[in-house]
């Protein structure tokens, strides 16, 4: 007799296991029982009850005035970067923020705002190097606006970004005349990981935006946060760019569902990725940096394979694992929650096959 075990592991030993991403989580039953059951109104006209009470439970969970639903983080950060900025100020962020690298030159496109990238070392910004990239007032230069820091830091690991740090770099910015703006899509996992409420790292910055797709669970949305008169600059910017939502509740209600229910448990996730990168570890020609590995992703250097990062990607696709390329010389993955241990060890032992030339 075949134990109930042993065929879910068969099952697993077939299915390919997609580590890419916490974006590829989907909504669970729970959660799309609260999307059918939400009260639904127009959200245009303020009269969406789910939209309202969600932006209500979002700024009181990360300790600001006000919250304002958007579609994605992307469309979260541009109404923010838009609401503090004029065009042809300038805004000061990371080389390898997802700001500057991922989100299509919106900043400068569509905001009319100049970037001023700064270098971080492992996704840590030095603040002396934030302070000198701060130039005086100088009819020849853009005017300095706005920082943008990230947290976790994606570029760096999925690291946290400190909330000693968190402060310093924002009283340069305060020193300066700047506003400060985080994109927090993952600000969960950071205050999680670093056994604190979000609020801890709201209380120096004026804006923050928030996605609900990735740890969460949720299928679509995020949002920003901060003063009621940025939240009211924030809508107009959100309308401008097509924004306007009318029965937006049934994305409003993962939304509460996940903050009330999905937050806690991203410490699994952070867990699950420690043991993920200590196995990689193991492996011959491959390797982790432990320094970056704080939170729910795990970046692993394939450069002594000899392959480039898209010949390795592809060969652990073959192999039944979907990462994503972080070129020249890293995969990335990331662990969510529909990762159990079971997965990570299945994950570590067809990287290993792969790795000694076995099939699958």
């Amino acid at each position: 007799m075949i134990e109930s075990h042993d065929l879910e592991a068969a099952r697993l030993a077939m299915t390919p296991i997609n580590i890419r991403s916490d974006t590829q989580t989907l909504p669970s039953q729970p959660m799309l029982e609260a999307m059918v059951r939400a009260p639904l109104g127009d959200d245009t006209y303020g009269e969406d009850p789910t939209v309202n009470e969600f932006e209500a439970l979002a700024a009181e969970m990360v300790g600001m005035e006000a919250a304002l639903l958007v579609l994605s983080g992307n469309m979260g950060n541009l109404v923010a970067l838009m609401a503090h900025g004029r065009p042809g100020d300038e805004v000061l962020l990371d080389r390898e923020s997802h700001i500057f690298l991922y989100e299509v030159g919106g900043l400068a496109s569509i905001a009319g705002l100049m970037p001023m990238p700064v270098q971080s070392h492992l996704g840590m910004l030095d603040p002396r190097d934030l302070a000198a990239a701060i130039r005086p007032p100088n009819v020849h230069h853009p005017e300095p606006r706005l920082l943008c820091l990230e947290n976790t830091h994606n570029c760096g690991g999925g690291r946290v970004i400190p909330l000693d740090l968190h402060r310093e770099l924002c009283q340069v910015a305060r020193d300066h005349g700047l506003a400060v703006h985080v994109d927090g899509a993952r600000i969960f996992n950071a205050a999680v990981a670093a056994g604190v409420s979000v609020a801890e790292f709201t209380k120096d910055i004026d804006s923050i935006q928030v996605c609900l797709t990735k740890g969460l669970g949720c299928p679509i949305g995020s949002f920003v946060a901060g003063s009621r008169d940025f939240i009211d600059r924030a809508l107009r910017a959100r309308k401008r760019v097509g924004g306007g939502m009318r029965q937006a509740g049934v994305i409003a209600a993962a939304g509460i569902y996940a903050l009330q229910h999905n937050v806690d448990r991203l410490a699994e996730d952070h867990r699950r990725a420690h043991l993920l990168a200590m196995g990689i570890n193991e492996l011959p020609s491959l390797s982790v940096d432990m320094r970056t590995v704080e939170s729910n992703m795990v970046y692993v250097n394939h450069s002594d394979t000899g392959q480039s990062t898209n010949e390795f990607a592809k060969q652990l696709s073959e192999a039944g694992v979907i990462v994503s390329t972080r070129p020249p010389h890293h995969v990335r993955m990331c662990t969510n929650l529909h990762h159990d241990d079971d997965t990570i060890d299945e994950v570590i032992r067809r990287v290993s096959r792969m790795l000694q030339g076995e099939s699958a």
